[in-house]
Formats: structure tokens, C-alpha cells, sequence
């Protein structure tokens, strides 16, 4: 089945200055995939007429639908409907229901319809009117030598409004889509890179309509396979006869399956196997504290924080030796050791993490660089400790720490089931 391909097209300086973000592409990569309609290709551009014309012009030598947002409010900069009113050679035309929403909507908020916008009904002769029950610029829909292309509004909740009640039901009728199914294996605590070396055969076998994605993150690397097919219940089972192969290949890195996080998948476990959770907290500064609170049900396992920055905080908030800290200073095993047992038992929680180091970018030494740091987790069993060598971007230091020390709870939980 030939793949139908979509191409989106986003309008206004206002992207192009970095004055606002592009989160409408995104939205709309992920549900026009859903749909099986592939995206190959996301443009922003100026409000110009020129640089729109051009790009549409580009865009319907590539792709089957082009989607467009931006530039269909009331004011001069929004150039769009004028634009494609010359661009398709038809002329506007007052569309009364058109009409009739724009003026609800003044009338719901108590005010004067203005010329301005009652001129935000005239629309192409030539278009399909796409409603916006929830702003005052409605859809366009075009149809020219087999192609789509649609015009929406760029502000998100109309656009996604308008997308889900209206343009992706008809994109599916208007074209017979393959079926398009993602696998997502969550991976952490392993490279991009060895990785790929121990999938390497298990990717190569993989048939042409299967394709592995590599996504590395914060938190590790998202493994996404794609299929692609006509019979959406064979490829179904097709790609999780793949999943679970890859399972067993890596057994020890995979943290989850689907759109998790980490700290989604750690809360899970704390909370199926009634264990609670504290943290002692010196480089992170609160942030792992953030990464576990961050999670709704948190509060089932997790018991509190002590943000021990200063050493006299280590010693007299979380017990840490002095004799500890003045032989091996605060950024050691020794002394991270104590603080993940001793947040334990001050919180009386199952398990207590703790971290500690030179997050930078100065502050350290010969002997222990910017980037040197340790992690604990301790448990009424055993604490185990971790050494972390990263680099001297300060923030990305606190924020790895916080993802290392998040695993090391997994696997001190995967390892205590084992046991």
C-alpha cells in the first residue's frame, strides 16, 4: 500500500524570533502517525506571502496533505486566507454559519462584534469550512489534483480541537491509510552505542516494514520500532514477537514499555511492593527529590528530603561522622554511605538514597575533578554505592545524577527480588 505522506507548514515571525515554540507539529506528527499518515517533512516560515506561496508550492511536489497553522487572525501580519484565496484563483465569500459562531462567541463574553472579526467569515468560495467552536477563525479545506491541504489556527487548543472533530476523521476517509503501529522500549544505564552493538543482529534481521529507532534522553535511550502494514492485527503481533525477543537480549537494561519515565517506573515498584523512600540530597540540591514528587500517588511511598548542601548540615541533620568527613571528605563512598543510612532511619522508610559531589562548573580537584560524584541507596539489607564521573556543565550533572540514582533504586529493587 503507497504511504501517504503529510507535510506541515507553520506561520509567523513569532516562531522564527523564538518568541513562542512550535508545539502544534508535534502534536500533530503524533496523531497524524496514529492515523497512519506519515510526516516527512515540518516547516516554519514568515508571515510573507511570498515565503508562503513558495512553501506551498514546495510542499505539494512531496506530499499528499499539507497542513498549515498561523495567520488566520483578524489583524494585517495574518496573511494566510488572502493568500490561499489567490493561490487556489477563487475569491472570499461571507459563510453565515461561519458567522454565527464568531458572533456567539463575542456574545458569550458580553461584547460588540467588530468589523474586524465579523471579516474573519469571509472565506474562499473554493474551500470546505472547517468549524472552530472554540475561536473566532475558522478551518479552510482544500482539495486540488488529489492532494489536501488544510489551513488552521495557531493557537494549540483550537487547532487540536478542530484536527480531532473534524480533519483527522476526514484525512482517514479521504485517504485508505496503512496502518502504522509503534513498540516503545524504555532502556537506561547503558550507551546509545553499545546498545546498538548488542541489537546489531537482532536489528539486521528486522523485515523492511519493521524499523528500530534509537531516541537517546535524560533518563536513557527510548528503543521505538515501527510497523507498517495493511492488516493491523498481524502487524500487532508481528512487532511484539519482536519486543519480546529484544527482551530477553537485554533483560537488565529495560525499564519499561511504552511512553514511562523512570521515575514513573521506580514509583511503580516502590508502590506495588509497599516499600516508602527518603533522600539525602548535597549536589542535587532537591532535584531527585523533584524527579520522585513529580509523580501523582508519590506520596504512597515517598517520605521526605534533607538537602545536607553544607557539611554542618551532613553532621548534624543526618548524623554523618566528622572524623568521615575530615578523612575523606564529603564527595566519597564513606560519606554518601552514611547519608543514604541515615536518612533511612530518620525518616524510618524502607529505603534511603542519598548523593553527593562536585556538580560545578569549579569546586574541584586533581583528585576529584568537576563531575566527580557518588550515589548510595540503602536499604535494611545492604547499601550500595555508586561512583559518577560526568562533565563540567553544571545542570546537566545535577540532572544525570538524579536519573543514576533513580536506576540504582531499580536495580537494588530488581536485585532484591532476585535474592
Amino acid at each position: 500500500m503507497k504511504a501517504i505522506i503529510a507535510e506541515i507548514i507553520t506561520i509567523g515571525d513569532e516562531i522564527l524570533y523564538g518568541q513562542i515554540v512550535d508545539t502544534n507539529s508535534a502534536w500533530m506528527g503524533a496523531e497524524l502517525t496514529k492515523t497512519g499518515i506519515k510526516v516527512k517533512q515540518i516547516t516554519s516560515i514568515s508571515d510573507s506571502a511570498a515565503h508562503i506561496i513558495q512553501a506551498l508550492d514546495e510542499a505539494k511536489t512531496r506530499a499528499d496533505i499539507i497542513l498549515i497553522t498561523g495567520g488566520l487572525g483578524p489583524t494585517k501580519d495574518d496573511l494566510t486566507k488572502d493568500v490561499l484565496t489567490g493561490y487556489f484563483h477563487t475569491s472570499l465569500k461571507l459563510h453565515e454559519p461561519s458567522l454565527a459562531d464568531i458572533a456567539a462567541i463575542f456574545r458569550n463574553h458580553s461584547r460588540e462584534l467588530t468589523e474586524l472579526n465579523r471579516q474573519q467569515a469571509f472565506l474562499p468560495e473554493s474551500c470546505t469550512p472547517v468549524r472552530n467552536v472554540l475561536g473566532t477563525a475558522p478551518g479552510m479545506w482544500f482539495e486540488q489534483d488529489g492532494k489536501v491541504f488544510v489551513s488552521m489556527p495557531g493557537v494549540p487548543f483550537e487547532m487540536k480541537r478542530m484536527m480531532t472533530d473534524t480533519i483527522l476523521p476526514k484525512l482517514q476517509a479521504y485517504f485508505k491509510t496503512p496502518a502504522i503501529i509503534h513498540k516503545v522500549v524504555q532502556t537506561t544505564g547503558i550507551a546509545e552505542s553499545i546498545l546498538a552493538d548488542k541489537l546489531e543482529v537482532w536489528e539486521t534481521s528486522l523485515p523492511p516494514h519493521l524499523k528500530l529507532a534509537y531516541l537517546p534522553g535524560m533518563g536513557g535511550v527510548r528503543l521505538r520500532l515501527t510497523g507498517q502494514g495493511d492488516d493491523a492485527g498481524q502487524l500487532e503481533q508481528e512487532l511484539q514477537q519482536k519486543i519480546d525477543k529484544l527482551s530477553g537480549i537485554i533483560p537488565n537494561y529495560i525499564f519499561a514499555y511504552g511512553e514511562v519515565t523512570l521515575e514513573e517506573a521506580v514509583g511503580k515498584l516502590l508502590k506495588e511492593r509497599g516499600l516508602t523512600i527518603s533522600t539525602a540530597e548535597s549536589c542535587t540540591g532537591g532535584y531527585l527529590a523533584h524527579k520522585i514528587t513529580s509523580i501523582a500517588g508519590s506520596s504512597a511511598y515517598y517520605q521526605g528530603s534533607v538537602i545536607a548542601y553544607h557539611n554542618e548540615v551532613k553532621m548534624r541533620e543526618l548524623h554523618v561522622k566528622p572524623e568521615t568527613l575530615q578523612l575523606y571528605g564529603a564527595v566519597s563512598e564513606a560519606t554518601v554511605r552514611e547519608m543514604a543510612e541515615n536518612v533511612r532511619r530518620k525518616f524510618g522508610t524502607d529505603i534511603g538514597v542519598a548523593t553527593s559531589g562536585i556538580a560545578g562548573p569549579d569546586g574541584g580537584t586533581p583528585e576529584k575533578p568537576v563531575g566527580t560524584i557518588w550515589i548510595a541507596c540503602a536499604s535494611q539489607y545492604k547499601t550500595e554505592t555508586r561512583l559518577l564521573n560526568f562533565r563540567k556543565d553544571r545542570l546537566l550533572n545535577i540532572e544525570y545524577t538524579a536519573m543514576a540514582t533513580l536506576n540504582l533504586i531499580r536495580q537494588s529493587l530488581a536485585a532484591a527480588v532476585e535474592e
